[in-house]
């Protein structure tokens, strides 16, 4: 649609893209120069070791940056500048049609160090996530608003066909409250049964949740929000276009409430400011303060996978 803009925020907070302003000689190069597979940039001395390999499932070109070997994909564009962007993949890299293979290798060498620090920090996270996938069978835990919920499969069968979940919260025996969710499922249940019934109760909680936090902060920062759309997005929190629709991922209700609010006036904010401007951020701290701690937990804090 003609004139409607949107902004999005990334589950890596968009921290992760760079872009590099192309040389001058580079520019009034010409003819465009299509990659090979896997053809490799410059290279240390072979003597180096090998200490770290990353690989895009998409890789079509390869690099040594420092001590690792680094497959990466690479698409050309109408783009002016060459942009790098590591995600839950790995490295991303896209380039003017013009520029030579050569000025991109050059690139990748400056860029270095950021590439590798944030390939090791998204495989690490990535580790932590793996480390904490849930087995969907009775028992099974997962975080609800920062704190933990068991799963009890009740033995009976659902009458509908769909399963109930009904939230029971009890004191344990240190005082602290105790979340369990039940669910009329048999015994037998499959983990796909338990892990759908759990995924419909959540989602539940996560529209409502929202609808209740946009209504919140939409008075105080004086916009109107339109529609909620729910995203199950692999590598994005949220998003909002000047047509006042808001997308929120409801994987977002692992969270502790403050992060989720960091997040619904994140969205908000950008009814005003359609950017990532010091204006931007300036409107954000009118009604979260606190933001970049949010965020930081937001960027650290690995959820279950499911």
């Amino acid at each position: 649609m003609r004139g409607l803009l949107q902004f999005t925020l990334d589950l890596f907070d968009g921290a992760l893209g760079s872009t590099l302003a192309t040389p001058a000689a580079a520019r009034q190069t010409a003819p465009e120069v299509i990659a090979s597979p896997l053809v490799s940039g410059p290279l240390p001395p072979a003597d180096t070791p090998v200490q770290n390999a990353f690989r895009h499932p998409r890789a079509t070109r390869e690099v040594r940056l420092k001590d690792a070997s680094v497959a990466y994909e690479f698409m050309r564009g109408t783009r002016r500048t060459i942009g790098f962007m590591v995600g839950p993949e790995g490295l991303s890299v896209r380039a003017p049609r013009w520029v030579a293979l050569k000025d991109v290798d050059t690139a990748l060498q400056e860029k270095a160090d950021w590439i590798l620090r944030k390939l090791d920090e998204t495989r690490s996270r990535h580790d932590r996530s793996e480390a904490s996938r849930i087995v969907w069978t009775d028992g099974a835990q997962f975080p609800f608003l920062g704190e933990p919920v068991v799963v009890r499969v009740s033995g009976l069968r659902p009458a509908s066909g769909t399963a109930a979940a009904v939230l029971e919260t009890t004191p344990d025996g240190d005082g602290m409250a105790r979340q369990t969710l039940r669910l009329s499922l048999a015994h037998d249940a499959s983990e796909d049964q338990v892990r759908d019934a759990v995924q419909v109760w959540i989602t539940r909680q996560a529209r409502r949740l929202f609808i209740e936090r946009l209504d919140h902060f939409a008075p105080q920062l004086d916009v109107r929000w339109s529609k909620l759309s729910l995203s199950n997005a692999a590598t994005r929190w949220g998003s909002a276009s000047t047509s006042g629709s808001i997308r929120l991922n409801w994987r977002l209700v692992h969270f502790r409430l403050p992060v989720i609010d960091y997040v619904v006036a994140h969205e908000l904010s950008h009814l005003r400011v359609m950017n990532h401007s010091q204006r931007f951020w300036d409107t954000v701290a009118t009604v979260m303060p606190d933001y970049p701690a949010l965020r930081r937990q937001l960027k650290d804090q690995p959820i279950p996978r499911w």
